[in-house]
């Protein structure tokens, strides 16, 4: 059986069809490549060129290097009083809040993903913005009780020049992560955006231009990951890099800091475990269950993939979840019920596809979907496995795709040593009606996050980030400011 996925054309978006070779932003100037160079983002919904980009190389990472470094040591913005910052980063929020259909509109054309969820993203975008500008006037020191003839305290202040390279997965959300918290603790940014999803960090680096930042403050740099994106990472003249993306290039980037040991924030991969207990809301599991490895069409480092159900209640759970899954409607990302749009390219396509046919090679079992998805572009079809060993490929290294295994256990004991049998640490999910269970559960499992009876929701105010190879460090909340300030103490004897 094949599906056939109908796009129709998609709307008009004058940012991206107002010429190609878009430039980057530095230091205030729109700029091109200092050699030229251009890459070509694609439509993954009919696999057509939407426009050219800007591919900087070391020479144009030195010059928005020294654009963060001017606007880092200028006291125009070193100085500004922090209630002016907040207003800044409030003027920030207002204007992506103004603009939110058409940055929707440019990450669904760039990326694929669903118009629904697009503006769901570019709304969360707007409000960290809102939430980081709270915390300028918040960034307290301390004064130490010593000897009554010394004077001692600590302030913290801003690292200073701080670079966000982002995946593509939420470009415009991920964008800000990375700069808001930076500028709200007085630091200047180079964003670096993923080369698959370049657009909207482009047209938000015009509308930063309307909310008087001084020039150099937040620097758009577009590029491949083994050019710009490994000079950003080697740079002497960077001292903080913030990373989302893949546990193998985070160790990259991990040891390109070495030269001149600066700060490293990285959000990595998952193989989340979801645990499905007997005492489980069967429905609400398996909706929660079906959302949290087909959302963003698995293309979530967070993805529940690994689907751990008690015995007792394996096959209702899995006639349940089989009806979840087909409910999720494939198509155009334009379309209002559009639920899974397509991967992002045709790498992903070839990598997802390819674990899909690997796992039936390893013996697994599909149960559900599958088949081959005809259309123009790179659309997969939401896949479950049953038959799955926690030992198998499909069960240990990350899909990045709809694509998750069905593994039963026996008891408590089993389902915890299935779900850290894994390199990863990012997230976990567990569905039960025992409130005692929950939280025992919670404490057991290694992972950054743990949700119980949902999956996938954050807060702003919640630190975000995984054990072991999933990441160092916090995102969101104020543990995250711990990455963009140093803690300086002051001793003076009177």
């Amino acid at each position: 059986m094949t599906r056939t996925v109908q796009v129709g054309p998609p709307p008009r978006v004058d940012f991206a069809e107002s010429g190609s070779n878009k430039p980057m932003l530095i230091g205030g100037e729109w700029i091109r490549a200092a050699s030229g160079e251009t890459f070509a983002t694609v439509n993954p919904a009919n696999a057509s060129t939407i426009t050219t980009v800007a591919s900087a190389g070391a020479a144009d990472v030195d010059r928005a290097v020294d654009a963060a470094r001017r606007a880092f040591e200028d006291p125009a913005w070193s100085d500004m009083n922090p209630h002016q910052r907040t207003r800044v980063l409030l003027r920030i929020a207002e204007t992506v809040d103004a603009h939110a259909e058409e940055l929707a509109l440019i990450e669904s054309l760039d990326v694929g993903i669903p118009i629904r969820l697009a503006r769901y993203q570019i709304a969360i975008a707007a409000e960290t913005f809102r939430y980081y500008a709270g915390w300028p006037t918040k960034l307290l020191g301390t004064v130490y009780p010593v000897d009554a003839s010394v004077h001692c305290y600590s302030v913290r202040e801003p690292v200073g020049v701080c670079a966000g390279i982002i995946p593509w997965n939420g470009p415009l959300t991920m964008a800000a992560w990375k700069i808001a918290p930076a500028l709200a603790c007085g630091n200047t940014v180079i964003l670096k955006p993923a080369e698959q999803s370049p657009l909207s960090a482009l047209r938000f680096g015009e509308l930063v231009a309307e909310c008087d930042l001084p020039d150099g403050v937040v620097n758009i740099v577009t590029g491949l990951g083994e050019t710009a994106g490994a000079a950003i990472a080697a740079h002497p003249g960077i001292d903080k890099v913030s990373f989302t993306g893949s546990t193998e290039t985070g160790k990259k980037i991990l040891g390109a800091s070495i030269g001149n040991l600066k700060r490293v924030t990285l959000e990595l991969g998952g193989k989340s475990p979801h645990i499905i207990m007997p005492d489980a809301d069967v429905e609400l599991a398996a909706r929660n269950a079906a959302s949290g490895f087909c959302l963003l069409t698995g293309q979530v480092c967070v993805a529940g993939t690994r689907i751990l159900v008690h015995e007792a209640v394996h096959d209702e759970f899995a006639d349940a979840l089989a009806k979840q899954i087909a409910s999720y409607q494939i198509g155009d990302p334009f379309a209002e019920d559009t639920m899974l749009g397509p991967v992002v390219s045709a790498d992903q396509f070839d990598r997802v596809t390819g674990y899909v046919a690997l796992g039936q090679q390893e013996g697994a079992r599909i149960a559900v979907g599958g088949e081959p998805v005809e259309g123009p572009g790179y659309f997969v079809a939401p896949t479950l496995f049953e038959g799955v060993r926690n030992d198998m490929r499909l069960a240990r290294e990350e899909i990045f795709g709809p694509v998750a295994a069905l593994i039963p256990f026996h008891d408590v004991d089993e389902a915890v040593r299935i779900a850290n049998d894994t390199p990863y640490g990012l997230a976990a999910a567990v569905a039960t009606s025992n409130v005692s269970s929950a939280h025992t559960l919670a404490h057991r499992l290694r992972a950054g996050v743990v949700w119980v009876n949902t999956h996938g929701e954050l807060d702003l105010s919640f630190p975000f980030g995984g054990f072991r190879q999933s990441g160092i460090g916090r995102e969101l909340g104020e543990r995250s400011l711990d990455n963009f300030t140093e803690l300086k103490s002051v001793f003076v004897r009177l």
